[in-house]
């Protein structure tokens, strides 16, 4: 053996032991090149902060059995970069170990750097920090917001590089995206949106990462950016170039969850006649969003209201547990179409009108070997067709696939995995969906109603919520007093309503530390109207508002500078039919709750004395902290 054999050999060795890729990664009209050959990818998306690093490696495992080849996350600029120029690459954000993790599974990545996320994540990803630059616009052609952002992007093309992440490194990332759905807002920014879309691509390529980047649901994405598909269907999509794949990446496998709506679901028959129509019609590059949803941690959840969970119905459930029969029946499908994929990779599709919303494609790797696709895209009625002198059946808004054109090994609308079995004990003792807790194992703090005089500032008007807290907290404060001259007879009380009106997301209305109202907004308009009949005493009343958001708005067009908390405050008198406008008086603010400023939220204190315990908890009160401890 020969020094050079040996040396090949010793590489051939390392990229077995440390998955070692040593790929290069181009695309045709078809598909995605790797390593000089065409390649039909299933991908699912996993948001790394979304799970903890100890669990990743389970995830990631249980989305190669379920046959995915390739990884998509969003990388999260706010978190990366909590003070500008101070960077957290740590824990949950532990971007290079995420990669490396998937790596070690034997699967792809695609990084979609963004920087904009939207993913119902706070703020869209953005940094807060970057709102209070002077002069800035996010997303249009502005010198400060570009710098900014470009910077970021260098920052982690140069973190991928340093740890050989990229394929050309022998690394799994074979994708890049820069910016996310920004066809769906540049209407709203003119002509500085489309000099935008240029630069950014132009700054993407400059980058130099050796892999295709893409922008999703960017009918103008420049060469050779890849223009991709985001949405439920895509079997209809096509590329702005002829030269570049059919190309999805944002499949939904359900949809988010937001306070006060239903939780959102997606038939596995959809979202499999989903998938096999885009194959069927040219695609060769499909991401589930999400394939495991996770948790929105700590204040990480956009707005507004969207809930902590982010489950999404996704075939890995919130917890890392395989939902059935989704991720089989996914499984499956994934499998009939790698039957296919050498055909799918040799040619086109050819058309085949087979009756009414009945029809097939043919992908023919010689004249005589093909695999088909036999689609029913009828929403209900069932159909017999026949197809290369054979009859088949086919149920409505179904999919078959043939990978010989002649044998059916998939249907999408016939589910044969295993469902889920409800109530399943571990250890014989709690069930999936049981876990209760006693009375006893709970502790409590009562938050007092008000500013305080350590935290507390004197401001005239009503002040915008985002602007003065500067998202370091949930909660802001107003307070003033309300002065009634006239006299009232002893034991009697002035009557009067109040309206308020807030930008969102709720609030909390407490006359006399009294609670006199509570109002709030949705997730598709925060903005609210509160109106309630209050009484007061003659002499000085205390009106304490307490505005509360759940999550920075995290799309729209420039949803950076959408507002929250309270706008308008006017006391009606009933017997005068006069009003009086609060809104530009003088208000005391605080910023967060006590218990924030004591820490309450910290494991540190989880022990400490200020908790209360006891048998009876206090219920039906607002402004209650609650404690509990436990394991199944």
């Amino acid at each position: 053996m020969g020094n050079k054999d040996l040396v090949l050999l010793v590489l051939i060795a390392v990229c077995v032991f440390e998955g070692c890729y040593c790929k290069t990664v181009t695309y045709d009209h078809r598909a995605l090149v790797i390593d000089g050959k065409r390649r039909v990818l299933q991908s699912g998306s996993i948001h790394y902060p979304r799970s903890m690093p100890e669990v990743w490696p389970e995830i990631i495992r249980k989305s190669k059995e379920g046959g995915l080849d390739v990884i998509e996350t969003y990388v999260f600029w706010n978190n990366h970069e909590p003070v500008r120029g101070e960077y957290y690459f740590e824990g949950r954000f532990d971007l290079v170990r995420f990669v490396k993790t998937v790596q070690e599974a034997g699967l792809l990545v695609h990084l979609r750097i963004g920087p904009y996320a939207c993913a119902e994540w706070n703020y869209g990803g953005f940094p807060v920090w970057l709102h209070f630059i002077p002069g800035i616009q996010f997303r249009t052609t502005n010198d400060l917001f570009k710098n900014e952002m470009k910077r970021f992007l260098a920052k982690i093309v140069s973190l991928m590089k340093d740890a050989d992440l990229f394929a050309s490194q022998g690394g799994p990332i074979i994708l890049a995206q820069v910016e996310n759905e920004y066809g769906n807002v540049e209407w709203a920014y003119g002509v500085g949106g489309e000099l935008y879309v240029k630069w950014a691509a132009e700054t993407a390529v400059s980058l130099n990462t050796s892999v295709p980047w893409v922008m999703c649901q960017q009918e103008d994405a420049p060469d050779p950016i890849i223009n991709t598909c985001n949405g439920f269907y895509c079997d209809r999509f096509t590329p702005n170039s002829p030269s570049k794949p059919k190309m999805w990446t944002e499949n939904y496998s359900g949809w988010f969850l937001a306070f006060g709506n239903a939780i959102p679901y997606r038939p596995v028959e959809d979202l499999a006649f989903s998938v096999a129509r885009f194959f069927e019609t040219g695609g060769t590059f499909q991401n589930y969003y999400m394939y495991f949803g996770g948790t929105n941690f700590e204040r990480t959840a956009g707005g507004p209201l969207v809930a902590t969970s982010y489950d999404y119905d996704a075939p890995i459930d919130e917890y890392g547990f395989i939902r059935q029969p989704k991720w089989g029946h996914l499984r499956d499908l994934h499998k009939a179409i790698k039957q296919c994929e050498e055909f799918l990779i040799s040619s086109d599709p050819t058309y085949l009108q087979l009756g009414k919303n009945l029809e097939a494609h043919i992908y023919y790797r010689t004249s005589n070997k093909c695999a088909a696709f036999l689609a029913n895209f009828d929403s209900s009625l069932d159909a017999n067709v026949t197809f290369n002198g054979n009859s088949y059946f086919l149920p409505a808004w179904s999919v078959s696939i043939l990978p010989d054109c002649k044998n059916v090994i998939f249907n999408t609308a016939k589910v044969v995995s295993q469902r889920n079995l409800h109530g399943v004990s571990f250890s014989g003792t709690t069930s999936v969906n049981e876990f209760s807790l006693a009375s006893s194992a709970w502790s409590w703090y009562k938050e007092e109603v008000g500013v305080s005089s350590n935290h507390s500032f004197i401001k005239p008007g009503l002040l915008e919520q985002i602007n003065t807290t500067k998202d370091n907290s949930d909660y802001l404060w107003y307070t003033t007093s309300i002065n009634v001259k006239e006299s009232i007879a002893p034991g009697q009380e002035k009557e009067a309503f109040l309206h308020i009106g807030s930008l969102g997301h709720a609030a909390l209305v407490f006359v006399n530390k009294r609670l006199v109202g509570f109002g709030f907004g949705n997730h598709e308009d925060a903005s609210f109207n509160l109106s309630e009949k209050i009484s007061l005493n003659q002499g000085d009343n205390t009106l304490d508002i307490l505005s509360m958001m759940v999550g920075l708005q995290n799309y729209g067009p420039w949803f950076d500078i959408a507002g929250a908390g309270i706008y308008s405050v006017i006391l009606a008198d009933l017997k005068k039919s006069s009003k009086d406008d609060l809104s530009s008086g003088v208000w005391t603010y605080q910023v967060g709750v006590e218990g924030e400023y004591i820490g309450l939220d910290k494991i540190s204190l989880a022990n400490s004395s200020l908790w209360i315990q006891g048998n009876r908890l206090p219920i039906n009160r607002s402004l209650i902290w609650y404690k509990v401890s436990g394991c199944r």
